[in-house]
């Protein structure tokens, strides 16, 4: 018997089938609950780039910004003032940033294909900020692993992207059908990754994860 991909997220090699479409196959770890896309599904780098290209987030339209607020506003609650932050995966208009940066404090900002400053990688952040982005890694894991310890003790994760519910909703889910997506995390992965790093877990709106870093 074949043994399935190995679990992007936890690594664990217990996957199983979940939902296949016309397109491609998805399956889901029993460890970490992550549904994602096996490896040859995957989009190449070329083919990835020129469906980003394709997006429209203007960093000055008030209907994005709003959306970003969503994780913007709980997040700055939380922050002492003059934070010095990360905006990963930031795009090609950073409103995040400019958002964040309007309210008093710095951010770098990095994009594996639109801000590709492998310097910033090499910072250390009060916070960081990924934003409709674990959703397109292949290797979510260790992506976020990376973040981790770029933050400060003390200080925020904070992600947004859409959550799976259960199979039923998966079926029809638009959010499966963006061909850059392939990882999809569900309240019991963030729970799971949280309680392997030790993070503070909180979920400040249905799509909005915070997770804070133990201080030293």
């Amino acid at each position: 018997m074949l043994e399935g991909p190995h679990c992007p997220l936890c690594t664990s090699p217990d996957t199983a089938d979940y939902w296949q479409d016309w397109r491609r196959s998805y399956r889901q770890c029993t460890r970490c609950e992550l549904v994602f896309v096996p490896p040859q599904f995957h989009l190449t780098p070329v083919q990835e780039r020129a469906e980003y290209d394709l997006h429209q987030n203007d960093p000055d339209d008030p209907g994005y910004r709003q959306f970003l607020s969503r994780l913007a506003l709980p997040l700055l609650q939380r922050l002492p003032a003059g934070s010095h932050g990360l905006d990963f995966g930031c795009g090609p208009g950073p409103a995040l940033a400019r958002m964040l940066e309007a309210s008093g404090h710095r951010v770098a900002v990095y994009d594996i294909f639109y801000a590709p400053d492998d310097l910033v990688l090499a910072g250390c952040y009060d916070f960081i900020t990924a934003t409709e982005v674990v959703e397109h890694l292949a290797a979510p894991g260790a992506e976020l692993e990376r973040l981790w310890l770029l933050l400060k003790p003390g200080g925020w994760l904070g992600v947004m992207t859409k959550l799976v519910r259960d199979r039923e909703a998966f079926t029809g889910w638009h959010y499966k059908n963006d061909p850059t997506h392939i990882s999809f995390f569900s309240r019991p992965s963030w729970r799971w990754w949280a309680g392997r790093v030790g993070a503070g877990l909180t979920f400040a709106g249905d799509d909005d994860m915070l997770l804070q870093k133990p201080p030293d």
